[in-house]
């Protein structure tokens, strides 16, 4: 099957030609007739399944060029839970939109808003936002959503889990009633499905992994080693297999920084991205390392959604993720747009219960090796899949996980508490 036979027309075949894409992905083929045809979508697919053309394509052949916007208004909203989230959708958008007479724009936090005041006077015919950095735009009447054609919530598994629940139900109360609602998630969790009833009219349901299931691409295992040998083995995997590009994670802001200064002390160019990062360095970061500029980059969480890197070759978890969820999105950064990729977990006796819930999430146990020279004197002990139980569905709660990334849901920066200080 080709784009063309999607229905696209001419102006996006052209961008989608010019970016190099032949064949629409499985999430593309069933999202994109089911939205050109004005249908409410509820879609799950892994991160790097094609998600963001799943639903831009469409929505850009919806919008009809040259429609007159009145000053500050939209027409179609997508909403995402981080910075560099809504800055990689507004980049895909724009080009593959970019033969066609629209204006994007995208807005988020930690950055001063009177610009992106200043880019919303004349309208925008998509916009892509933190919902923290909306609202504050909203009250300063910078944006109005009286023209809003169709709704995106990306990522919305995450924006529960950031806490940012409060702030959509915010947003959903201001805009007409009247509107197309597109909902797409790494995972349906009950949480989701709860929102999804009060969202959502007769949706189209796509599932095009099961649920929770890890990257197919991504051949992953696990490395036993002791905690104190634990840098020694990356410096040894990273020469040993000569890989260009690393992607790092680290379970601390504070883990991260001393491993960057360890992996410079070696000779291996490094940089670290975390919530204490400024939004400027964190851009400056990621643009180092998509240019072959640095060699690892190292991350916590904050990462784990969001980064588009071509063709990166491997994920290294230093540290396991404390939430099992987390590890899909970690590996999720490799193996994408169908290329094949490897994950590979280094994990020392301590963390077996960490190990343990990421085996049961994902549904398998992971191959585990131990290299050379890095025999642990404390073998991780074995795990078996435990049975999951059905959770009722509850009504998500807002939390502290708001400040997630020293930033407010309201998009202004906060300090960082000594209880989250950590992360």
């Amino acid at each position: 099957m080709s784009f063309s036979s999607l229905g696209l027309s001419a102006p996006i075949l052209q961008a989608i030609d010019e970016k190099g894409y032949s064949t629409p992905f499985p999430i593309q083929i069933q999202s994109i007739p089911a939205i050109l045809s004005g249908k409410d979508v509820m879609a799950a697919a892994q991160t790097g399944t094609g998600k963001t053309a799943g639903y831009s394509l469409p929505l850009l052949q919806r919008l009809v060029p040259g429609l007159r916007l009145k000053s500050n208004h939209i027409r179609v909203l997508v909403l995402a839970p981080t910075r560099e989230l809504a800055v990689q959708i507004s980049e895909n958008v724009a080009s593959y939109g970019k033969f066609m007479r629209l204006k994007f724009e995208v807005v988020y936090g930690g950055v001063k808003i009177n610009p992106q005041m200043m880019k919303l006077r004349g309208g925008v015919d998509i916009l892509v936002a933190t919902p923290g950095r909306l609202l504050d735009l909203y009250r300063q009447n910078a944006v109005k959503f009286g023209q809003i054609e169709a709704l995106v919530l990306d990522e919305a598994d995450r924006m529960l889990d950031m806490g940012f629940i409060g702030d959509i139900q915010k947003i959903l109360k201001l805009l007409p009633k009247k509107r197309q609602n597109l909902l797409f998630s790494a995972t349906f969790s009950s949480e989701i499905r709860a929102l999804t009833r009060d969202l959502l009219n007769n949706p189209v349901k796509i599932e095009v992994n099961p649920r929770n299931s890890a990257a197919q691409k991504v051949k992953q295992w696990v490395y036993e080693v002791d905690k104190s040998r634990k840098f020694a083995l990356l410096s040894h995997l990273v020469s040993n297999n000569n890989w260009d590009q690393v992607l790092v994670f680290t379970r601390t802001k504070k883990g991260a920084n001393h491993l960057v200064q360890q992996l410079a002390n070696n000779g291996i160019s490094s940089a670290g991205i975390h919530g204490d990062k400024s939004q400027g360095v964190r851009t400056r970061t990621l643009a180092d390392f998509k240019a072959n500029m640095i060699r690892v980059l190292v991350a916590t969480d904050i990462a784990s959604r969001g980064l588009d890197i071509s063709d990166l070759p491997a994920v290294i978890n230093f540290d396991l993720p404390k939430v099992a969820e987390d590890y899909i999105h970690r590996i999720g950064r490799t193996g994408r747009a169908g290329l094949e990729g490897i994950a590979i977990s280094l994990v020392s006796a301590d963390e077996v219960l960490l190990l343990s819930a990421i085996e049961t999430l994902i549904r398998q146990t992971l191959i585990r090796e131990v290299e050379r020279g890095f025999v642990p004197k404390h073998a991780v002990p074995l795990t078996r899949l435990r049975k999951v139980r059905q959770k009722k569905a509850k009504k998500p709660k807002r939390s502290r996980s708001e400040k997630h990334d020293g930033v407010s849901a309201q998009g202004g920066t906060v300090g960082i508490s000594k209880k989250n200080k950590k992360y």
